[in-house]
């Protein structure tokens, strides 16, 4: 039925739907998608070629696909510039794309005309690449029956839970869905009733499972080695390092032991100072995700004394061994070495004072997911304290697909505002963040340490 009214109003449909909604959704879209000059997107139920008319002079290719001839004739013209465009008569449930073809699949109002969003999310997550993005605009669950009738939706908008469990259902990682404060308005002919409808952006991208492995296999080359700091000397990322004091912490130290006494004990591979960040109190019961050889246990250990205790969490066997042997050696009671992940952290819900990390969650592929599994183990009123890597924009493909950047805390640094948005979006409130310098990547990204503090309500 909706082939039918789309087939209608193909004529007039630009004029009706800048009465419904605004270019700043085709923003609110775009800016989301992490979109290059070399990328390949797909424009999905792109109707008269909206989306695409946005897309087309920032990438190299878009595919924009829809089900109706007529509104596809009308896209054609709109976009008779842009030589980078081709064109598909398709439904979305079966797009005639290979899959992991492409950087980015955008799709504007079209979910909620389609028989199976499900279905349709998992076609979608199907084309992209590895790092690739998802981006879909619509309409929030409402009540306005009459949109049935007139427009032929299937369904009455969504709730945005439901579009998340969607997204993580079709493998993507770094869910969001937000507010794109917008709406969609309408008037039915029937009744003259107008209404306004909010209008939600949804992203996930695309795991970038090779970064796994290569992540272990350079931590457990350093656990073996005992070498310090996020990288190689000539590295972008240790050439803004600042030595870190292991027993007396300073705000704004960094990435490598300061003292023969710390040398022995430590391979640090941080970015900032979570355990002054935290405010560590007497008592407390304290994890740090992806402890390694335990150059914030330590210190963490000594401010929550001996009726505290301190868990560092690590997936590498050497690395524990290492921070095993050291708490041994130099006496330390009061602290515990698990074995897991940051994804399924092995602790009870409401368990512990304070989560804090360091330079480790910018290296998990599901930095959501992270940040949800912090927020189920803290306590009600526990404290969030993070430093990592961000940036100013997103990588370039290349760079982010570059195994040996990713290991060293650089490639897999999401820009700031996507990180803390995913803090907020765990649960978290008094979200603060602090920056330090930038240092330039090679594409042009700006780069810096970022430290984080957030609470979860009491």
């Amino acid at each position: 039925m909706s082939q039918t009214y789309f087939a209608r109003v193909a004529d007039q449909w630009d004029t009706v739907r800048a009465s419904m909604f605004s270019e700043a959704v085709r923003r609110a879209a775009l800016e989301r998608a992490a979109l290059h000059p070399k990328a390949v997107a797909v424009d999905l139920g792109a109707g008269t070629g909206f989306i695409a008319q946005g897309l087309a002079p920032l990438v190299a290719q878009v595919h924009v696909v829809d089900n109706s001839p007529e509104m596809l004739a009308v896209a054609q013209q709109n976009l008779v510039g842009f030589p980078n465009v081709e064109y598909h008569l398709a439904d979305g449930a079966q797009i005639p794309l290979p899959e992991a073809s492409v950087d980015a699949v955008l799709a504007n109002m079209y979910l909620h005309h389609a028989p199976d969003p499900q279905a349709a999310i998992n076609e979608m997550a199907r084309l992209l690449r590895p790092g690739g993005r998802l981006v879909i605009t619509d309409l929030d669950e409402h009540d306005h029956t009459w949109l049935r009738e007139e427009h032929f939706d299937v369904w009455m908008g969504f709730p945005r839970q439901m579009l998340w469990e969607w997204l993580k259902n079709a493998g993507l990682v770094d869910v969001r869905v937000e507010d794109t404060n917008q709406s969609c308005n309408s008037t039915s002919q029937a009744s003259g009733e107008q209404i306004s409808v909010n209008i939600f952006v949804a992203v996930g991208s695309k795991p970038q499972m090779a970064m796994v492995s290569a992540v272990q296999e350079h931590y457990r080359q350093i656990a073996l080695s005992g070498s310090s700091c996020c990288g190689p000397a000539d590295s972008p990322v240790s050439e803004t390092a600042i030595p870190l004091d292991v027993i007396q912490p300073k705000l704004d130290s960094c990435c490598g032991p300061a003292t023969q006494e710390a040398t022995e004990a430590e391979i640090s591979l941080g970015c900032g100072n979570p355990v002054a960040l935290a405010s560590l109190q007497p008592g407390e019961i304290v994890l740090d995700i992806g402890s390694g050889a335990g150059a914030d246990v330590f210190p963490a250990a000594q401010r929550v004394g001996p009726q505290g205790k301190v868990i560092g969490l690590d997936m590498l066997d050497e690395m524990l061994a290492r921070a095993q042997a050291t708490a041994k050696r130099l006496g330390f009671a009061n602290v515990e070495f698990r074995k897991g992940d940051a994804l399924t952290i092995p602790l009870e819900a409401a368990s512990v004072d304070v989560v804090m990390s360091n330079c480790v969650i910018n290296l998990v592929q599901d930095k959501g997911q992270a940040f949800r599994e912090a927020y189920r183990v803290l306590k009600p009123g526990g404290r969030l304290a993070v430093s990592d890597i961000v940036t100013d924009r997103p990588f370039s493909p290349i760079l982010r697909a570059n195994p040996e950047s990713w290991a060293a805390c650089v490639t897999g640094a999401l820009p700031e505002n996507e990180y803390l948005a995913l803090v907020a979006q765990a649960g978290f409130t008094g979200v603060a963040a602090a920056r330090s310098q930038s240092w330039t990547a090679e594409d042009g990204t700006q780069v810096y340490s970022l430290n984080i503090t957030a609470e979860k309500p009491a």
